[in-house]
Formats: structure tokens, C-alpha cells, sequence
């Protein structure tokens, strides 16, 4: 049904038992329930003459008023005072290693009060000048990204033109990546390629998975660097290098070779490795972006950046093997 705004509706018995949000998206055909909510939520809509939830059940007999649509304004990502180590600057771009436990940025439905904060984003925009207008207002700077869980390396462009020529690289497979796993139980063979293509899951939408056909390609190459037999069970080692870089595609493809990364328990780690008489549990992921290399995109000159594990993995590391 087709409105102009403003409108009044009277709430008749049989309307009675809806909730508001729900009576209005369906009397609203060409308005999205969520778009209804916002309308609610920025009081375009009124109930005998005031505010209400979108929860609210009509009970019959109510007048409704819709104002109109609302029109929030776009979110924009909020320089904070955050620590940031940085571990190359020039004019055209940066590398930060990131800590495990901070978004590299809020996500497209994140509000200011919510998580829009703590984000790399919003650290970059304290701590530098420029950053490029490429990926948008929620994503300055931002060529590419890690895991919120997944510490390590990641390229900054402070310009537009850095970023599409950073962007290019990427796209050509050019940037070269190297990340540290440790992984549950021992991978049989010494060095590998996984391969399988990626796909949102269907059930999940939070998740990937390897399992349904006409997924993005994607390659995974893995080295075992040590096998360890500990008494909190068998792990191993890898160095790991990516020729794309799908979302969660080191963690979805070891975990489709029955081998999780430690502290991953999205992709089937277990919160806690346990032996015969022992307990040990990682509070993030084991993996570490440690190695990135890509041409300057202004002099062409080879950047080639090392990170080395943070304590807390080398700490886990030293228990383990105790």
C-alpha cells in the first residue's frame, strides 16, 4: 500500500495482538520492518499522539500517526585515543600490528554507542592526518583486513591513489602474507595446499564453510613447523601463506582438515585442551599475521615486514611444552 506522509491509521479489533512494528510492515508493503523500526525509533511514529516501542501489541481502538520516514544520518567512524603500534609510516601508507581482540572496523549496522568503538579505525583516525576515502566513512584507510580474534600485520593507505594501487596488488595476488597457526592434533602431511572455495553459511550467516559447491576459490598453502606431543594433548605448528584472502579462510580451511586453530571454537576448537591430569585454554585465536610483503605503490621499492609472536601466544607456547 502506497502512503503519503503524513498519515493516521485507527487501530480496528482486528488488529488487535500485533506488535507495532509487525502491523506496520505489512501495512507499509514497500517499507522493510527494520526500516519500520528505525521509523519508530526516531519517533516518526506516535501512538495516541506519543512515542512508543516497536513491541508495543495494539490492543484495538488506538490512533497511529506516521510522520514520515526517518533519515539517520550515515555512520561515521570517531577518532579515539587509542594505542596503536606502528610498525612502517610513510606519506602513502602504514602497517599496524594489530592486537588480537580489536575490529579492524564497526560494521555497516553498528550505531556510535555500540560497536563503532575500541575499533582500528577509529585509532587510525586519532593518530594520523589522512587516510584514503576508498572503502568509505566506516572504513578509511582500510586495504584489507584480519580477524577481530587474529593479531598481526595489516596495510594502511593514506591516500586514494595508494589504496587502489594497493587494492590492485591484492587483486593480482601480489602482496605476499605469511601467518603462525597452532593447531589441534598432528597434520599427517609435512607441507600442503587447501583449496576447497568458500561460502557464507546458509544456517550461520556469522560463519564460512567449505561444504557447498560454487563457493569463491580459494588457496591456503601450509608448512608444518613443529609437532608437539604436550600433556594437554598433540598439536601443530604451521607457516601459512595465502594466495586470496576470503573471510576466515585460514581458520575455515584447517578446521575442514580436522585440525582447528587453537581458541577458534567457531570452527570446532575446544574451549579448553585437556589431558590426562591437565587443563590449558587460550582466550583468542592462535593465529598471527607475522610476515607482509608488497611493492611501494608510489616508488615500486619491496617492503618486506616481520612481526614476531605477541606474549601471549609465546606464553601458551611455553606452557605447552613445559
Amino acid at each position: 500500500m502506497s502512503e503519503t506522509f503524513p498519515f493516521h491509521i485507527s487501530i480496528t479489533p482486528e488488529d488487535a495482538g500485533q506488535r507495532l512494528d509487525q502491523f506496520l510492515a505489512a501495512r507499509l508493503e514497500s517499507i522493510s520492518r527494520a526500516r519500520v523500526q528505525e521509523m519508530i525509533a526516531h519517533a516518526q511514529v506516535l501512538v495516541n499522539d506519543a512515542p512508543a516501542k516497536p513491541s508495543l501489541k495494539l490492543r484495538g481502538g488506538e490512533r497511529i500517526a506516521v510522520l514520515g520516514e526517518s533519515h539517520p544520518a550515515p555512520l561515521k567512524a570517531i577518532a579515539e585515543d587509542i594505542p596503536l603500534h606502528i610498525v612502517y609510516e610513510d606519506d602513502d601508507l602504514a602497517v599496524i600490528d594489530k592486537p588480537a581482540g580489536m575490529m579492524v572496523h564497526a560494521g555497516a549496522g553498528a550505531s556510535d554507542h555500540a560497536r563503532n568503538r575500541g575499533t582500528l579505525v577509529n585509532a587510525l583516525l586519532h593518530h594520523m592526518a589522512s587516510l584514503s576515502k576508498v572503502s568509505g566513512d566506516l572504513r578509511p584507510g582500510i586495504v584489507h583486513r584480519l580477524d577481530k580474534e587474529t593479531s598481526g600485520l595489516i596495510l594502511v593507505a593514506k591516500n586514494d591513489e595508494a589504496h587502489r594501487k594497493l587494492s590492485a596488488q591484492f587483486a593480482a595476488r601480489a602482496v605476499k602474507k605469511k601467518y603462525v597457526a597452532l593447531v589441534h592434533g598432528w597434520v599427517k602431511k609435512d607441507s600442503g595446499t587447501l583449496a576447497q572455495s568458500i561460502s557464507r553459511d546458509p544456517v550461520r550467516r556469522m560463519k564460512m564453510t567449505t561444504r557447498l559447491a560454487g563457493g569463491r576459490t580459494a588457496l591456503t598453502h601450509y608448512r608444518v613447523s613443529r609437532r608437539l606431543d604436550t600433556k594437554y594433548g598433540k598439536f601443530t605448528l604451521l607457516d601459512v601463506k595465502i594466495d586470496t584472502g576470503r573471510t576466515h579462510q585460514i581458520r575455515v580451511h584447517v578446521s575442514a582438515l580436522g585440525h582447528p586453530v587453537v581458541g577458534d571454537t567457531t570452527y570446532g576448537a575446544p574451549k579448553q585442551a585437556r589431558g590426562k591430569n591437565a587443563v590449558i585454554a587460550l582466550p583468542r585465536n592462535f593465529l598471527h599475521a607475522a610476515e607482509l610483503e608488497f611493492q611501494h605503490p608510489r616508488t615500486g621499492a619491496l617492503i618486506v615486514l616481520q612481526s614476531e609472536l605477541p606474549a601471549e601466544l609465546r606464553e601458551f607456547l611455553r606452557r605447552i611444552e613445559e
